[in-house]
């Protein structure tokens, strides 16, 4: 059997869980003398493909693309690449492609079988959060309805693409994400000097919309306990924006209590490590890499109850409505201020890890490809 993985995801991110899940699965599935397996990606941006197993990827990496500041040219280089990503697929001749994103046409011959991931359903969710020419719900679900199967990476995201694709439920297949324990590394973590000095709540990655982080900013403030005894330190995301910092302003929070700050998976993983609480308050989730990262690290994790969130978490999570500002408060409170709770939920943790894994991933998704055959 010949399974291609198309050019889509590898032409456009360098780096990111999407173009990482294909990698992952791909560098297993080429391990079984049944296959062949290929990443048909003549130009491609991404860094994960130059560290797979030789003979997997038909393509090299464009030098120096860093460099285009124009979006023109970012979406030439783009469209480029998808071109030469079709011409290889047809010459590849696969029984099964794998489309890794979203987009209008099918790319490779249109004789074969074709399977798609669909990650979340954020866009059809949370319009409002997205510009009015962004293309992705569209193309989204053109690719759904050409597509002989469909993989949704939770049980949420399969009741959301029933909902609001109209898939018949036999075209869908949920198959969980899997997980890699991430490496603490003290010397990077140490770089960041005072502003983590003292007990800190962690979030992790983007805040707008329906990220929440502007209620967690209410149910922080709203507590004497958490604004006097804690930081909260937000990885990544980028600096606060204007509304953000205004908020923060109006609640009388101060650059000491509320920090922001990026880095390397080495810092973050140093933050796991080191915070009191890992709070995650979104109102929606494909899946959720975070809180099992908080997992791996003794890192409590508090949560909303939503979407796929508790799927992933399970047991080994506090949960609060994320729409309530007062649960958010209370259910943090609960998990700081009790140790023998905290031990609790990491051990609890740590015991959920086991359920996710990119062995079997991979192993889950050859069956959707082999019924397809």
């Amino acid at each position: 059997m010949k399974i291609s993985y198309d050019t889509q995801i590898f032409c456009s991110q360098t780096y990111g869980g999407v173009s990482r899940y294909f990698c992952e699965i791909a560098s297993r599935l080429f391990e079984d003398p049944g296959l062949e397996i290929s990443i048909a990606a003549p130009l491609y941006i991404n860094s994960y493909l130059p560290n797979l197993p030789s003979g997997i990827v038909t393509g090299f990496r464009a030098p120096r693309v860093e460099r285009f500041n124009s979006k023109y040219l970012k979406l030439l280089f783009r469209g480029a690449g998808l071109m030469l990503g079709d011409i290889a697929l047809r010459t590849q001749c696969p029984d099964i492609v794998h489309e890794t994103y979203y987009f209008a046409q099918p790319l490779g011959p249109r004789h074969a079988r074709r399977v798609l991931t669909i990650y979340d359903m954020i866009h059809e969710r949370f319009p409002s959060d997205f510009p009015l020419a962004d293309k992705t719900s569209r193309y989204k679900a053109a690719a759904a309805k050409r597509a002989d199967h469909v993989i949704c990476i939770s049980e949420a995201t399969r009741a959301d693409v029933i909902e609001f694709l109209n898939l018949p439920p036999e075209k869908i297949s949920v198959i969980h994400l899997g997980f890699d324990l991430m490496k603490p590394r003290t010397e990077a973590f140490a770089k960041l000097g005072g502003k983590t000095d003292g007990p800190f709540l962690l979030y992790v990655g983007n805040r707008g919309g329906y990220k929440n982080f502007l209620r967690l900013l209410d149910a922080y403030a709203s507590s004497p306990t958490l604004r006097y005894q804690f930081k909260l330190v937000c990885f990544g995301g980028g600096p606060f924006s204007a509304e953000e910092r205004e908020k923060i302003t109006r609640l009388h929070l101060t650059s000491d209590q509320v920090v922001q700050f990026g880095g390397n998976d080495e810092i973050l993983s140093g933050l796991y490590a080191r915070a009191s609480a890992f709070v995650y308050p979104s109102l929606y989730e494909g899946f959720g890499i975070p809180p099992l990262e908080a997992m791996s690290h003794g890192c409590p994790v508090v949560c909303a109850a939503t979407s796929s969130i508790p799927e992933v978490v399970g047991n080994g999570g506090e949960y609060f409505d994320p729409a309530d500002i007062g649960s958010i408060r209370e259910s943090i409170e609960r998990v700081v201020g009790s140790e023998s709770h905290r031990d609790v939920l990491v051990r609890k943790g740590r015991a959920r890890l086991d359920s996710f894994s990119w062995d079997r991933c991979a192993h889950e998704t050859l069956n959707v490809y082999r019924r397809l055959a």
